[in-house]
């Protein structure tokens, strides 16, 4: 599985981007579709999640400010981030949990894409 993150940038506070991510996964099925970001001496965190069936979850700091989608027929998962905050500035991750035939689920990543959010 190959993830294509794009869509960062730099932007002022108060504005919005959307992360997009796109899953090139011939034979294999996508599962839950994720992003995570990391700033800057900290650790990679869950930003938000969706699965197959279109359940979402946020980490807290996020709720109400971003939106995650994705289209399961064309393998993509979008990030819409408004109300921006300084904080937010780290590299985006996009990450698919996938399964190939009978085999377990594995966890997938695709290059970061960096938010810069200016103050």
């Amino acid at each position: 599985v190959q993830l294509q993150a794009s869509g960062g940038g730099l932007v002022q506070a108060g504005g919005s981007l959307t992360l997009s991510c796109a899953a090139s996964a011939r034979f294999f099925s996508i599962e839950a579709m994720s992003w995570y970001r990391q700033a800057p001496g900290k650790l990679r965190e869950l930003v938000a999640g969706i699965t197959t069936g279109g359940s979402t979850n946020y980490v807290d700091s996020v709720k109400g400010r971003f939106s995650i989608s994705r289209d399961n027929a064309k393998n993509t998962v979008k990030l819409q981030m408004n109300s921006l905050k300084p904080e937010d500035t780290a590299v985006y991750f996009c990450a698919a949990r996938a399964r190939l035939g009978d085999f377990g689920p594995k966890d997938y990543w695709g290059q970061g894409t960096q938010v810069t959010v200016s103050s």
